[in-house]
C-alpha cells in the first residue's frame, strides 16, 4: 500500500445525520480567523473538501467535520463543516458530533457530569455543554450563534407551484423556511427523494433573487438551504432541510432549528424561557430553548440553546493512492440526484 495522503476520522451520527469528524491528518488551514479559513477553502483551495465529500470516499448523506486549532483565545478547537456543495460556517448536528468525538476519544478530558467545550467557528463562538455519564456523552447542548430574520414573508414565483412564500432567516447559515404544504407534499420518509429534489430546485430559484450576507461575518453570504416545515399535533415542528445536490437532512437540523426559533420569537410566538421540539423526517428530536434577545447589525436577534445526542459508530483511515484515477472524486445522479 502506497498513499501520498492520509487522514483519520471518527464517524458519528446525530439523530441519524452523519458527521465524520477529522481527528488527524490535516494540520491546519491558512487564515488567522475561522472566517478566513472558511474563505480559503471555498475560494482558494477546495481540494480537501472535494477529495473527501465525493465518491468513492464520501457519500451523499455524509458531512466531514474539520477540526483545526482555534483562532480565538477563548475556544478549545476550531471547526469547519465540509459538505458536498461547499464548506459551511456552522452546523448544529455536526457540532454535536464534533464534541462527542473530541470527548469520547480523549482528545479533550471528559469531566462528569458535564464538560464544557468551546468551538471557534466562522459564525462566532459556539459553547457546548456535554452531559457525560460512565465515559459516554449522553447529550450535547449548544449555545448557538445569534439568529435573526432577514426577510419575513418573502414571495417567489415558481413554474410548478405558482407563488411560494418563505421566511429568510439566519441560524448559522442562511435558510429559506417554507411551509411544506405549498408544494403538495408531507414530510415523510417515502417523500424524501421528492422533497430533496424540490427543495434544491426551490432553493436555486430563491437564491437567484436573493442577495444576503451576515452583517458581522461577510464570509457567510448567500442562501444555503431550503428547510420545509409543518406543525405536529403535539406542537412540535416537523422539519426537512434539503441539501445539494439532492438529499434530505436526517436530523431535525440545528441551524435550521435556530432559524425557526428566531422566526417564532420575531412573531411574538416564543418568549425567553420558552421551549420547542423540532422533529426530523425519521422522528429524531432536538430540544430548543429561547434564552433571550440580542441585536445583529440592523436585525433584532435571538439567543437559542439546542440539545441533542450523538453516537460514534466507527473509526476510519482514509488515504489517497497516487495512481487513484479519482483524486477529486465524482458524483452520479442515481444516488445524488440531478
Amino acid at each position: 500500500m502506497h498513499w501520498k495522503r492520509t487522514l483519520q476520522t471518527v464517524d458519528v451520527h446525530c439523530a441519524g445525520e452523519v458527521g465524520r469528524v477529522i481527528t488527524g491528518g490535516v494540520l491546519d488551514i491558512p487564515g488567522d480567523t475561522m472566517s478566513a479559513k472558511l474563505a480559503h477553502i471555498n475560494d482558494v483551495d477546495d481540494s480537501l473538501r472535494r477529495w473527501l465529500c465525493s465518491e468513492p470516499r464520501g457519500a451523499a448523506n455524509h458531512s466531514f467535520v474539520l477540526i483545526t486549532p482555534a483562532c480565538h483565545p477563548d475556544a478549545n478547537f476550531g471547526m469547519i463543516i465540509l459538505q458536498t456543495d461547499q464548506a459551511h460556517a456552522m452546523s448544529g448536528s455536526n457540532s454535536m458530533c464534533a464534541v462527542t468525538a473530541i470527548l469520547e476519544t480523549g482528545m479533550m478530558e471528559m469531566i462528569e457530569p458535564e464538560t464544557l467545550v468551546t468551538l471557534d467557528t466562522a459564525s462566532g463562538l459556539v459553547r457546548a455543554t456535554a452531559t457525560c455519564k460512565d465515559g459516554k456523552v449522553v447529550g450535547v447542548s449548544l449555545d448557538m450563534p445569534a439568529s435573526f430574520v432577514a426577510l419575513p414573508d418573502g414571495t417567489v414565483e415558481t413554474p410548478l407551484w405558482g407563488a411560494v412564500t418563505y421566511d429568510l432567516c439566519y441560524g448559522g447559515v442562511f435558510y429559506a423556511l417554507v411551509d411544506v404544504d405549498q408544494i403538495g407534499l408531507s414530510i415523510a420518509p417515502e417523500n424524501a427523494r421528492l422533497l430533496a429534489e424540490k427543495g434544491v430546485e426551490l432553493r436555486d430559484i430563491i437564491a437567484a433573487k436573493t442577495k444576503i450576507s451576515h452583517p458581522e461575518f461577510p464570509a457567510i453570504h448567500g442562501l444555503a438551504y431550503v428547510m420545509f416545515r409543518s406543525i405536529e399535533e403535539d406542537g412540535a415542528i416537523r422539519t426537512c432541510t434539503t441539501l445539494k445536490p439532492a438529499r434530505a437532512d436526517r436530523s431535525p437540523c440545528g441551524t435550521g432549528t435556530n432559524s425557526t426559533v428566531a422566526l417564532l420569537h420575531s412573531k411574538g410566538e416564543m418568549r425567553s424561557g420558552d421551549t420547542l421540539t423540532t422533529r426530523s423526517i425519521i422522528d429524531g428530536e432536538f430540544q430548543a430553548e429561547l434564552l433571550g434577545a440580542t441585536q445583529i447589525g440592523q436585525f433584532p436577534g435571538s439567543l437559542v440553546r439546542i440539545e441533542g445526542q450523538c453516537w460514534i459508530y466507527g473509526i476510519s483511515q482514509i488515504g489517497l493512492d497516487p495512481s487513484d484515477p479519482f483524486p477529486t472524486g465524482f458524483i452520479l445522479s442515481d444516488t445524488w440526484g440531478g
